[in-house]
């Protein structure tokens, strides 16, 4: 199934990218939640979370990894939360696995 994140990992769709390796990619959300908010993804297609299984071990474990690079690349990495939403009732919209980076202010639990 074709995604939105997967017609940006094509760049059939432009996104502000800040950063990119071989196995996932990150960008700026366009309807930020924070005032750093980066949405990480994989570049192997899984539609949520729930769906990855243990051959996804690794590349679960290189996300996390990223995602701290990532946070730390943007000045953010002494204070930052990662979201993943997996579920339309637990607010996902594209399904296509991604963590959301969200720092740059105070971020209150429990979250909502």
């Amino acid at each position: 199934m074709t995604t939105l994140f997967s017609k940006i990992i094509a760049r059939e769709i432009p996104a502000d990218i800040v950063y990119e390796d071989e196995r996932c990619l990150a960008f700026r959300d366009i309807n930020p939640q924070a005032p750093t908010h980066v949405l990480l993804i994989p570049k192997q297609e899984i539609a949520r979370l729930a769906d990855a299984s243990t051959a996804d071990q690794d590349l679960l474990g290189h996300l996390l990894l990223a995602a701290g690079r990532v946070a730390r690349q943007l000045g953010v990495g002494d204070a930052f939360r990662l979201v993943v939403n997996n579920g339309a009732d637990a607010g996902q919209t594209v399904f296509h696995l991604h963590l959301h980076i969200l720092a740059g202010r105070p971020l209150h639990w429990p979250p909502g």
